[in-house]
């Protein structure tokens, strides 16, 4: 028990240096074989080729999902101070807020319900919902943030690409979402043009709502510090591959080609940064207080 006592962290940076180690040592699992197996799971449960309660099971869809989150969620531990925790906060009242403004008027989306049971909600709004929306808005974050470099120092330029980028994500997210029926769009007009499922109303909401968090999360972290913590942490990115592979293997499997291709190019981006690597294959090591 003695023994036990001293391995555990006594401080936040102790705890910190720990999670970091925990993460390093385990990317390979966290970013490929999580969303290998989740798009596997996923498909399987839309073709009713799994039997309840492995179908479309709520527990592991978050479960899952909090895992390939963590490597993003760790990295960014050190950085929450008040400010950030203040965005944050704002960002996950606005989620929910949004959210529940879409089911019961239609706006600013288009009108959509749920088809899959996505765990305990609140109003009819999923309590996960903030672990399935900031990760994607702090991953374009970070990514342009790398693949800027310096045109980065620049608020609007900076803020501008995100956004883009943040629609691009959605471009991939929605139809493999739809395809899958996670959720369903409906009231449409005879004549409204839909992407893969997914009606165009759902990308201009999309647009407000990606304006309103990449200015949050601006304001909340330093652009500078974050570029600081991304140059020492190899891993804050993995969310995105498991990202590219989770729902760029969806897509494929029900063809929907035009969200594989930008799910491709995402994946392009993460190759240019150099930052998925053979550290991949790391043998753990003691943690770092420890030598």
């Amino acid at each position: 028990m003695a023994d036990l006592r001293a391995r555990l962290p006594r401080t936040r940076r102790e705890a910190e240096l720990a999670l970091d180690e925990l993460v390093r040592d385990n990317r390979f699992t966290i970013s490929v074989f999580f969303p290998l197996n989740g798009a596997v799971l996923l498909v399987a449960s839309a073709m009713t080729w799994l039997p309840e309660p492995l179908a479309f099971n709520a527990f592991l869809i978050l479960l899952g999902t909090i895992v390939m989150r963590s490597p993003l969620i760790v990295g960014l531990l050190p950085l929450v101070t008040r400010r950030a925790a203040i965005a944050v906060a704002a960002l996950t009242g606005y989620a929910y807020a949004i959210e529940y403004t879409g089911i019961t008027t239609g706006w600013p989306y288009g009108w959509f319900y749920y088809g899959v049971d996505l765990g305990p909600t609140v109003a009819g709004v999923p309590i996960g919902l903030p672990v399935f929306f900031i990760p994607l808005v702090m991953n374009a974050y970070l990514l342009c943030l790398l693949l800027l470099g310096d045109r980065a120092r620049n608020h609007a330029v900076r803020l501008v690409t995100v956004i883009l980028t943040v629609l691009a994500m959605d471009v991939v997210l929605d139809p493999g979402a739809v395809a899958l029926g996670f959720w369903e769009y409906y009231r449409l007009d005879a004549d409204a043009l839909l992407f893969y499922g997914v009606p165009l109303s759902n990308y201009a909401g999309w647009v407000i709502s990606a304006t309103i968090a990449v200015v949050l999360l601006d304001w909340g972290f330093d652009s500078d510090t974050l570029l600081d913590r991304l140059a020492h942490t190899e891993f804050m990115l993995d969310d995105l591959v498991s990202f590219v592979i989770l729902w760029g293997g969806i897509n494929a499997w029900f063809g929907n080609w035009v969200p594989v291709v930008v799910a491709g190019l995402f994946g392009v981006g993460l190759l240019r940064t150099d930052r998925f690597d053979s550290q991949l294959l790391r043998i753990p090591r003691r943690f770092p207080w420890q030598s």
